[in-house]
C-alpha cells in the first residue's frame, strides 16, 4: 500500500506517474527585508527574454517572496537573457539592475517517464550580487 501511495514501484515493476503539474518558468526569489524596512518598499521586475513579470518586494517581517516569468512550454534547454531590476517604491531609484544568462534545466515532476517536462532556471535577487542561482543560498 505504501509503495502505491508514494509513487514508488516494487523491483521490476514500472513506477506510476504522478499528477503534479509544472510550468516552464525563471523565478527569482528574495528576502523582502534586504530591499527595505517598510511593507512593500521595492518593485522587483524580472525578464526572461522578452516576457516580463513583476511585484512588489513584499513584507520585512515574511521570510521570502518570489516571482516567476512563464516560458513557453516546448522552450527546451536553451539560454535565456534574465534581466533583475529592483526599483525604491519611495523614490523611484535603482537599487539593484542585473543581467545574466540562464541555461534552462529539465524538470520531470512526476517521474523521468512522466508528463509534463518543464524548464526552469531560479535565482535569488541578492542586494548586493544580483542575480545568483537559487541552489545553496539559503534565505536568512
Amino acid at each position: 500500500m505504501t509503495a502505491a501511495l508514494s509513487g514508488c514501484a516494487l523491483p521490476g515493476r514500472e513506477a506510476p506517474c504522478t499528477l503534479i503539474g509544472m510550468d516552464s518558468a525563471v523565478g527569482v526569489l528574495w528576502a523582502p527585508a534586504d530591499f527595505g524596512r517598510a511593507a512593500d518598499a521595492a518593485l522587483v521586475r524580472v525578464c526572461a527574454g522578452k516576457r516580463c513579470a513583476q511585484r512588489a518586494s513584499g513584507r520585512p517581517d515574511d521570510p521570502f517572496a518570489s516571482v516567476s516569468v512563464r516560458l513557453s512550454d516546448d522552450v527546451g534547454p536553451v539560454t535565456v537573457p534574465v534581466r533583475l531590476t529592483v526599483t525604491s517604491a519611495a523614490d523611484g531609484r535603482v537599487l539593484v539592475a542585473d543581467e545574466v544568462a540562464a541555461r534552462l534545466t529539465e524538470q520531470h515532476p512526476n517521474g523521468p517517464s512522466c508528463s509534463p517536462t518543464a524548464w526552469t532556471a531560479s535565482y535569488r535577487a541578492h542586494p548586493e550580487r544580483g542575480l545568483v542561482p537559487a541552489a545553496g543560498t539559503g534565505l536568512r
